[in-house]
């Protein structure tokens, strides 16, 4: 780690640098996410270079990694303890790339939700739990889905139950698997919308292409976390 340099900074010259307010920068302090800073003896913080690096490796990492890691990370840092960082860092690449796993997979799947015609299940239309079932998801799931505009069941006349149908079905699980990669509710019901519109599926294709945009986007972020944080720690 680079040794602090005798040019004293101000709350206000690290806010400005990161981009961010001095109550930013004075809480960062206190979440230990700075090292240690020394006061003059009249008690004014005497920020310098170390702490900027610091400053600025955070705020990179948190972008890439989320804000509890990047905070672990530079726990684990002014502890000492770079092997913790490390692989708290490595854990968080893992999940990136399980999350590029899971959207190969999902996509695949959706294609062939997508390109193939809704079967149903031999027997009636199936009930809000037995759906639930086949999905391996909570009946209050499907109920939040409707809520939401993505599921439309039809209802029995007495009772009310809900009763889902191929389409329904279908539906359904291209919502699962839209969750599942982390997709928001805006961007499944354009995919639903297409599908039932025309029947295409570019829509679908267009979320997907999106979600790897996404994952391109927080590796570049890491990139930058991980070379700014090389600058802090290399002499």
């Amino acid at each position: 780690m680079r040794q602090p340099t005798r040019t004293r900074l101000r709350p206000v010259d690290l806010a400005r640098a990161a981009g961010i307010s001095t109550q930013q920068v004075r809480n960062h302090e206190d979440a230990g996410v700075l090292p240690p800073v020394p006061r003059t003896p009249s008690g004014y913080r005497a920020y310098d270079g170390t702490h900027l690096r610091a400053l600025l490796a955070y705020r990179a990492l948190a972008v890439g990694h989320g804000h509890p890691t990047a905070t672990a990370v530079m726990h684990a840092v002014h502890a000492g303890d770079t092997t913790r960082a490390f692989r708290l860092l490595d854990e968080s690449h893992a999940g990136l790339h399980a999350q590029r796993l899971a959207t190969d997979e999902a996509a695949a799947a959706l294609e062939v939700l997508a390109g193939a015609e809704p079967q149903a299940p031999p027997g009636p239309p199936l009930s809000v739990g037995e759906l639930a079932r086949r999905l391996g998801v909570r009946p209050s799931a499907l109920r939040v889905w409707e809520a939401a505009g993505l599921l439309a069941p039809q209802r029995e006349r007495i009772g009310r139950a809900r009763r889902y149908g191929a389409a329904d079905i279908r539906d359904a699980q291209i919502v699962r698997l839209l969750r599942q990669g982390h997709y928001p509710f805006a961007r499944i019901r354009p995919v639903l919308d297409g599908l039932h519109r025309t029947g295409s599926p570019d829509a679908l294709r267009a979320a997907v292409a999106e979600r790897r945009a996404a994952h391109d986007t927080r590796a570049r972020a890491m990139l930058r976390g991980a070379a700014l944080l090389h600058a802090f720690l290399e002499p």
